[in-house]
């Protein structure tokens, strides 16, 4: 429908644009559970397994704001809810009793995630149609995204440098060194099996999304790639391979690179690796005046995500790929390995200063 059509002729009332619109096709009562159930379908059917997970945290305050306000038939939603429920959702995340708002970028993520399910129900004659696209999800500035939290080279050199030392072919290590190394995303280093190496003179590991046996990618197919990696990094997979890697299945039967005690490694596990090795007490002083002794975050491995200065597997992705355009990569070849688009690398993952661009670009004055 053109927004060009009358405001009557919309169904829309011109004096509360926000309400909802008189209904020009028959709705059907739906529950905001049976919404949930549509919703979740459509997300499994068209993401990957971690994907669902993310749907399922944020769809859940929406259920709860339902349920608290008394909805039990989203024919009745409309636009005015909507606004009350993003005002209720800037301060629930859990954590916070002194009311603090919730960050800009995660309020945007809950109001995109619901636009998406209701938009799901409109398909199901659950909402109207123009109920969905009435949402405006707060827009973000340059400065809004999550862009400052990520391991710099320098601190990956140091990180590295200690493992390769004292750590050299632990579990730890391996997954450390393939995370900065490829730039790949945690389920992408999961997902490797042995007969995905290739470390002859040419040396690559392949990805492949295998969702029927729990190593789904990201973008699913279109995330399956051969990804090259140093003679150094391929003499530290053969090491690995060879001596340390518990010769285990996971329980689909395939073989793989990371395993555990348990089989294929988790994702948590290589979470609580890389929370571990990033703490800064690991190859420095603490910066937070906490002795390591009594540290509530040097306990374990498990306890280390308490360290404000350690960092997750995200963070690594993120200095990768800044590292890599610092050194002048071509961005296309960037978004090839790390298998993420221009735009996103922009706008999430380029971490470098204005001026260390300006200079990059300088090389190219004399062919203006």
């Amino acid at each position: 429908m053109s927004n060009d059509t009358p405001w009557q002729d919309r169904g829309i009332d011109p004096d509360n644009p926000y309400a909802q619109p008189h209904p020009t096709i028959p709705l059907e009562p739906m529950t905001p559970q049976e919404g949930y159930e549509i919703h979740m379908a459509r997300v499994r059917e068209e993401n990957a397994a971690w994907t669902e997970g993310s749907h399922k945290s944020r769809i859940k305050w929406w259920l709860q704001w339902c349920e608290q306000e008394g909805i039990d038939n989203l024919n009745d939603v409309t636009g005015r809810d909507i606004i009350r429920y993003r005002d209720w959702r800037r301060f629930q995340n859990g954590k916070n009793p002194e009311n603090v708002p919730i960050a800009r970028p995660t309020l945007k993520t809950a109001i995109d995630t619901l636009r998406v399910y209701l938009r799901h129900c409109a398909e199901a004659n659950g909402v109207h149609p123009l109920l969905p696209e009435q949402i405006d999800p707060p827009t973000l500035s340059k400065g809004d995204h999550a862009r400052d939290v990520m391991l710099s080279a320098d601190r990956a050199e140091d990180v590295l440098e200690y493992l390769r030392k004292y750590e050299y072919c632990s579990l730890e290590h391996v997954c450390v060194e393939l995370l900065w190394h490829t730039g790949m995303r945690m389920g992408g280093v999961r997902s490797i099996d042995l007969d995905d190496l290739h470390l002859g003179e040419t040396p690559y590991i392949e990805l492949h999304h295998r969702p029927e046996s729990d190593t789904p990618l990201k973008n699913k197919s279109n995330g399956e790639r051969p990804v090259a990696i140093s003679d150094g990094v391929a003499r530290l997979l053969r090491d690995w391979r060879d001596t340390q890697r518990r010769d285990v299945e996971d329980e689909y039967g395939r073989e793989p690179l990371l395993t555990t005690v348990h089989g294929r490694i988790s994702r948590t596990t290589i979470r609580n690796y890389v929370y571990w090795a990033s703490r800064p007490c690991l190859t420095d002083d603490c910066p937070h005046d906490e002795d390591p002794k009594t540290c509530t975050a040097n306990q374990n491995k498990q306890s280390a995500f308490k360290c404000p200065g350690s960092v997750s597997p995200h963070a690594i992705r993120r200095g990768a790929i800044t590292h890599w355009l610092d050194k002048d990569w071509r961005r296309d070849h960037v978004s090839e390995r790390a298998n993420v688009s221009e735009k996103v690398i922009e706008e999430h993952y380029d971490e470098r200063e204005d001026l260390r661009k300006m200079e990059q670009r300088r090389q190219f004055l004399d062919d203006i």
